[in-house]
């Protein structure tokens, strides 16, 4: 008897209409204001599809869902009994320490309203950011995602997308690729160069214009460094080369020309002394 008085008591204290009613209406909320974020969501990204640059419409569609997720934040917790002035006020108290924390945010936030505005990179392009190189997946308000070729996955907070020399790949429809090569100093360089023309008329990948580049860099202690430059379609980038570098092989073993490679030659004190005596 007496344990029945004790859970009616508690059941009274605990379960009041007030707190049924409150219940009721953070239910309500939730129910409506999840899909009605989904929706808003979907209606900013039709509204600017056509209208922006794909980095700018997922700017501005990511910032839309995030407004309308803080409202929905600040409707529940006004239905739990806090005020936003009351909030406010007791974050005056971190406002310091927050201060700080938020600064490097807030400069990505401006460094990547920069971004956007200049435009030297969009969603799909090939970057090279310091030693990384990846494709950008997406442009957000703090940082850059990147997807490299190994299926790595490279968070770049904005600011340093800024800061550093970032280098577009695939900027252009075509680009340059340059193929170092040492031939010996026993070769013909009239005879490389056309050993090389000849493979460049017949590779399908290759562009005829611009035209080709065969320049002779620098004179090594093992051979004559060229350098060969053929222009090509970026998305047959990376099948050109490993087809000129098959082609450049067989074709320089057919043709007998060398490709060297450094010698070392190691002697003893004792030799080298008995040949300078003779």
């Amino acid at each position: 008897m007496l344990l029945t008085i004790s859970l009616e008591k508690l059941t009274g204290d605990f379960i009041t209409p007030e707190k049924i009613s409150l219940i009721i209406r953070v239910i309500l909320i939730l129910v409506i204001g999840i899909p009605l974020i989904r929706l808003i969501r979907s209606i900013a990204k039709r509204i600017v599809k056509d209208r922006l640059s794909p980095q700018s419409e997922q700017l501005v569609v990511r910032s839309v869902y995030y407004v309308a997720i803080l409202i929905l934040l600040i409707t529940l917790l006004n239905e739990f009994g806090f005020r936003l002035s009351a909030i406010l006020g007791a974050a005056g108290i971190f406002g310091v320490a927050i201060g700080f924390a938020s600064q490097t945010s807030f400069s990505n936030i401006i460094s990547g309203i920069f971004l956007i505005s200049e435009k030297p990179f969009q969603i799909g392009d090939v970057v090279q950011v310091s030693s990384n190189i990846g494709t950008i997946e997406s442009i957000d308000l703090l940082s850059i995602k990147l997807k490299t070729p190994d299926n790595r996955y490279i968070r770049v907070p904005n600011e340093t997308m800024i800061k550093t020399e970032v280098i577009n790949i695939t900027r252009y429809p075509i680009r340059r690729l340059d193929i170092y090569v040492s031939v010996s100093y026993n070769d013909n360089l009239e005879k490389v160069k056309t050993v090389f023309m000849d493979i460049i008329a017949n590779e399908p990948l290759a562009l005829k214009e611009p035209a080709p580049l065969f320049s002779i860099e620098k004179f090594d202690e093992s051979g004559i460094k060229i350098l060969y430059g053929v222009w090509v379609n970026k998305e047959d980038y990376l099948a050109l080369k490993n087809s000129l570098m098959i082609n450049l092989k067989d074709k320089f073993e057919h043709e007998h020309i060398t490709i060297p490679f450094p010698h070392i030659f190691i002697a003893n004190a004792g030799e080298l002394k008995s040949e300078n005596q003779c």
